[in-house]
């Protein structure tokens, strides 16, 4: 086996840690948040554990990305993962609510490194066929992270401490940092580099105002739609972004090119995400709500129908990523947004007596759809541009579908709170009323019938990438330059 060989096989590994490190992080707090609540109390702030970690990811995440390309892979995957073991050392050690979110955001802020950075490099190393391959093995981490993310977390919280949820970070991002400063090398050019300042301070001013607006929003929200803070939090989103895209169009080295999005493949590819991500996150808010509020089964059980989709989107993904090749991105792509859609509907036909195995059975096919949808989108758009983009392009892509799932959860949750809010109280005594149920239900199905044409959505926007005939002449394009 030669050096080289070697070299590759042990960035992988460091790879593929990295992402677990971040993919379990998620399901690992849930589990502990009722445990989190009783020891440092603040339940009002409990959703702001949750949100400012997505805040800060989704913000820094084109920041990174741009960096990436700018300075080297390495640099900023070394600082993310260290950014994300002291935010993590630090939630461990949180002594209140307020501390946790604040070292919540720290721990966000190396999150957004790692996630794009690490796709990028899989994309650096692997060309082609091998590229998508390894993209189907990546997205299989999310699957290994839903199934053993409760477990982790209800072992320490049961056994141990809820601060260890975190403490763990320490070994396991010490294992990534080690093979990725052994094994993984860069060759740079040394230029100066120049960085787009003024463009990362109004893109974070805009997209944080966004997403705080977006967050904060709505029936049972902290800030009514019309209200003076959320106007001007969007006025000031609205004004920001638009400086952005000015500056963006005149820079030399713009933090995320405007030429990346005049590339269709890489525009469509993030249409794509963009709307599937909004049906993932809605997908799993609602459905445990579904079963445990509608059918009266357990949060254990509501909790468990989360994982069917961990284990069909990996599948999916791990299919695509072999096949693509051989029957073509776009009908591979195509496939995926068709099970989405298919998913979709039958969600939309759910009714009040609907058995549990017609829900789970809706979790596999969307779960599926997800993964042969992700991988030929995530492999096109990085195969359409050089080394000194892919940063950029990858961070865009994982961006869009943060953006995707927080305005899908705004917007899901604005629909379903009026519905049940309007029609008064639904419980009695602590109970949920037949009344309540179906006020509930019929909540649930004003979310369910907005994914739908969601679903639709995704699945016209997938028929407009580029054929497989396309993009593998620029993807032999790209790769002579």
């Amino acid at each position: 086996m030669t050096t080289k060989t070697t070299n590759r096989k042990m960035v992988t590994v460091a790879m593929l840690v990295a992402i677990l490190l971040v993919a379990i992080d998620v399901t690992v707090v849930s589990t502990a948040t009722p445990q989190v609540v009783k020891d440092l109390r603040g339940l009002e702030m409990v959703s702001w554990v949750f949100a400012i970690y997505t805040l800060t990811t989704s913000v820094t995440t084109p920041i990174y990305g741009k960096l990436a390309d700018l300075f080297g892979r390495k640099k900023v995957f070394i600082f993310g993962v260290i950014a994300f073991i002291i935010g993590s050392m630090l939630c461990g050690a949180a002594q209140s609510m307020e501390q946790l979110i604040f070292f919540r955001a720290i721990q966000g802020i190396g999150g957004g490194a790692v996630m794009p950075i690490t796709f990028t490099i899989i994309g650096d190393l692997y060309p082609g066929e091998q590229r998508a391959k390894m993209q189907g093995v990546f997205s299989s981490v999310w699957g290994v992270a839903g199934l053993l993310g409760p477990l982790v977390g209800g072992f320490f919280v049961d056994q141990v401490s809820w601060r260890w949820i975190f403490y763990i970070n320490l070994p396991i991002g010490l294992i990534s940092l080690v093979l990725i400063w052994m094994f993984f090398h860069e060759n740079l050019e040394k230029v100066k580099r120049k960085i787009d300042y003024l463009g990362a301070l109004t893109f974070t001013i805009g997209i944080s105002s966004l997403l705080y607006a977006l967050l904060n929003a709505g029936e049972g929200q902290k800030y009514a739609w019309d209200s003076g803070t959320i106007m001007t939090l969007f006025v000031v989103s609205v004004v920001f972004l638009a400086l952005f895209i000015f500056i963006e169009t005149k820079v030399e080295e713009p933090m995320l090119p405007p030429s990346l999005f005049k590339i269709p493949v890489i525009l469509v590819s993030n249409v794509v995400a963009f709307l599937a991500s909004a049906i993932v996150i809605g997908v799993n808010v609602y459905l445990p709500m579904w079963i445990q509020t509608i059918l009266g089964h357990s949060a254990t059980s509501s909790g468990l129908t989360l994982m069917p989709m961990s284990i069909a989107w990996p599948l999916g993904a791990t299919l695509a990523g072999r096949y693509m090749y051989k029957i073509g991105s776009k009908k591979t792509a195509v496939f995926g947004t068709v099970l989405i859609s298919l998913g979709t509907t039958w969600l939309m036909a759910v009714e009040l007596n609907s058995p549990y195995w017609y829900l789970v059975g809706i979790m596999i096919v969307i779960g599926l759809g997800m993964g042969y949808a992700t991988t030929p989108t995530t492999v096109l758009i990085q195969s359409a541009v050089g080394w000194r983009m892919r940063g950029a392009a990858t961070a865009s892509n994982t961006f869009t579908r943060s953006v995707g799932q927080t305005i899908g959860i705004a917007v899901f949750g604005t629909i379903f709170n009026s519905m049940v809010i309007s029609q008064g109280p639904t419980q009695t005594g602590g109970a949920m009323t037949e009344a309540g149920k179906e006020v509930f239900a019929g909540g649930m199905h004003l979310v369910f019938t907005l994914m739908f044409f969601i679903g639709i959505a995704v699945f016209i926007a997938s028929l407009f990438l580029p054929s497989h005939k396309k993009v593998l002449e620029q993807q032999q394009t790209v790769d002579q330059h």
